[in-house]
């Protein structure tokens, strides 16, 4: 009887401790970045990983890279599981915006964006992306995200 009294103890006690110790207050304890970052979760297929790397290099990628010269974005990444056949996604689509105002939607930027991407190039990777992604990768989750910082 010892036992099961110690083994129900300890649990509750440590979620205690936990609760005790989680009083964090922001901007004293941590920082909260001003930069965000769009994070996509993607589960692409079986075999499919670098059909898909070649895809959105010429589509997300090149696209993210004018974003990028415009100023609309920070910067961008694909981070890639070793383990690609285990969880709900295997591929994460990353875009890191200066602040929230830079996710506003805005006629500027997108009239900026489509001069420098053109048209015919617009054409051709919608094109593409929907005809190739759809059997390539299914997308599984879209967060928006901030770093933070301990102190």
């Amino acid at each position: 009887m010892r036992r099961l009294g110690l083994a129900t103890v300890t649990p509750l006690a440590a979620v205690i401790a936990a609760a005790a110790l989680a009083d964090l207050t922001p901007w004293k304890d941590y920082e909260i970045s001003e930069a965000v970052w769009e994070v996509t979760t993607v589960k692409v297929g079986s075999n499919m990983g670098d059909a898909y790397l070649e895809g959105i290099r010429n589509t997300w990628a090149a696209g993210n890279d004018v974003a990028i010269s415009l100023g609309h974005i920070v910067d961008y990444k694909i981070m890639r599981s070793e383990l690609p056949e285990s969880g709900d996604f295997n591929l994460l689509l990353m875009i890191k915006y200066r602040d929230t105002e830079a996710l506003a939607p805005s006629k500027k930027k997108y009239d900026e964006f489509m001069q420098a991407w053109g048209e015919e190039r617009n054409r051709e990777t919608t094109e593409f992306a929907q005809r190739n992604y759809p059997a390539m990768r299914t997308l599984t989750g879209q967060y928006r995200m901030r770093e933070i910082t301990l102190k």
